[in-house]
């Protein structure tokens, strides 16, 4: 299993300090669909968010992606999402 970086505390105190991501599914006439999201801890926006028919790698690099675009941020160097 992964460390736990945060050791379980959600919180920061400046935004862009930690951000926390998490994947829903929703049922549609057609079948499901998932939403990745990405918020800032501090602030407790939303920064970016992705739909797709599938819950590939891709759907939470484009809500990462998303977020990065909301913060001016094109690389997240040193980043690790899981």
């Amino acid at each position: 299993p992964s460390p736990d970086l945060v050791d379980r505390e959600f919180s920061a105190d400046s935004p862009d300090e930690l951000f926390v991501g998490d994947i829903t599914y929703i049922p549609t006439a057609e079948g499901w669909l998932y939403l990745a999201g990405v918020l800032d801890v501090f602030s407790r926006r939303l920064l970016g968010w992705s739909i797709a028919d599938h819950m590939r790698t891709e759907l939470c690099l484009d809500a990462l992606r998303a977020a990065g675009v909301s913060r001016d941020k094109i690389r997240f160097a040193g980043t690790i999402f899981h």
